[in-house]
């Protein structure tokens, strides 16, 4: 077996700090440029309770700030909180793909000589009186709440025209196109919640951007609204879940699931280049789902990791994410699912169901250096004979995950 001295962890976090997501679209008051094209989303889930938390990577004057988003019933003030973003920030940086670092030991030292062979694999209330409406377009207030910097309504329609007239008339620039994409939301019978800032809250928490909400309800239905927050797509978004449960992994139940591929040796120059190189894999492994896969980047008992990415999160992480039974039961498994959709690719939102698998993931990918001392022994040159190939199969491998031309490859080599 190989020897390598303590690996260095690194990971890439493909979401940035102020990139937080939600599953409606995004209205405004103001003429500005509204879009999300990444998103992150907590998505705590025990028997038929959901605790999800929307994150939003809104772009632009917080003034011109509202959004809609189906709920299947009429949320009480106390399923609604504002949750601080460190902790959306600790579930991504301890689950992001990660880059480790070995080293080749010295082929000539008394030492039986190593082969050069890629790293192991790791193990496997009651609610507030309704607000009236006009009749003639359907629309009830059915809740009314401020809370944190948010200004929340819960909407009632009976049809879709009428409720894009009402979010009109009430200062709302919708999206076009949204009349069409509430319909089918108002034909199940759900609800809309609606969240703008409050100014002069906001002016006093002191931050840059805005909080994440979390909600909480009960439904049977295990399930995300990806149709809505495509009305403000320019093209393909990506969406992360953090999915905390009881049993196992989190899968799509209307798509596929697939893994990331993983446990890659790498080029060492891809070491300044991590970010493009996963995006580039992903990209390219995405295509060769046929543009509708889901894919497994991380799934792990969150209460350690190996190797770590950063630190796991702490009980009191998981609980303020949504996991309140994890005091009476310390059952919890994380799934870190990454799902890049459009309008074209995905017609249907996403469902999604939990699974007993427990089976350990992670997007993995290993950085084996090269012994540069003196080679001048036998061993010594078979080590060299051995780096050469190993080197080449690096490029070929690169060449292939990523779509990237193998010369230009072999030439930041330097092969």
């Amino acid at each position: 077996m190989k020897r390598w001295q303590t690996a260095v962890v690194t990971a890439v976090t493909l979401v940035s700090g102020s990139a937080l997501a939600f599953c409606g679209f995004y209205v405004a008051k103001a003429d500005g440029d509204l879009f999300n094209q990444a998103s992150q989303i907590i998505y705590a889930r025990d028997g038929n309770r959901s605790n999800i938390t929307m994150v939003s990577d809104f772009k632009g004057s917080v003034k011109d700030f509202a959004m809609v988003v189906p709920v299947p019933v009429v949320l009480k003030e106390s399923d609604i909180r504002v949750l601080e973003p460190d902790v959306v920030k600790k579930l991504d940086a301890y689950s992001a793909p990660r880059l480790v670092e070995y080293f080749d030991a010295d082929p000539c030292s008394p030492v039986p000589p190593l082969s050069v062979q890629s790293a192991p694999k790791p193990t496997t209330a009651p609610a507030p009186a309704r607000a009236e409406t006009p009749n003639a377009l359907g629309v009830t207030v059915e809740a009314t709440y401020e809370i944190g910097e948010y200004t929340i309504l819960i909407l009632s329609a009976t049809e879709s025209a009428g409720l894009e007239t009402w979010l009109k008339q009430n200062g709302y620039k919708l999206p076009k196109g949204a009349a069409v994409a509430l319909a089918p939301y108002i034909k199940m019978n759900m609800k809309f919640f609606v969240a703008k800032v409050n100014l002069e809250k906001y002016d006093t928490t002191g931050f840059t951007s805005l909080r994440p909400i979390q909600m909480s309800f009960e439904s049977k239905d295990f399930m995300l609204p990806l149709r809505l927050g495509m009305l403000n797509s320019k093209g393909d978004q990506d969406l992360i879940v953090y999915a905390l449960t009881r049993k196992g992994r989190v899968e799509t139940a209307n798509y596929r699931t697939t893994t990331i591929p993983t446990n890659l040796e790498i080029p060492e120059y891809v070491e300044k280049e991590f970010g493009s190189f996963y995006k580039s894999m992903f990209t390219t492994a995405h295509r060769r789902e046929n543009r509708k896969a889901a894919f497994l980047e991380y799934a792990w008992n969150p209460a350690w990791c190996d190797p770590c990415a950063a630190p796991p999160p702490s009980v009191d992480d998981l609980e303020r994410a949504g996991a309140g039974w994890i005091r009476s039961s310390n059952q919890v498994f994380m799934t870190r699912l990454h799902v890049r959709y459009n309008k074209l690719t995905h017609k249907e939102d996403l469902m999604l169901r939990e699974s007993s698998n427990q089976a350990t993931f992670q997007g993995r990918y290993v950085l084996q250096r090269p012994f540069k001392g003196d080679l001048n022994c036998e061993a010594g040159q078979r080590y060299k004979t051995e780096l050469n190939q190993r080197l080449e199969r690096q490029a070929q491998m690169l060449a292939n995950v990523t779509g990237w031309k193998i010369a230009d490859i072999r030439k930041r080599m330097g092969l």
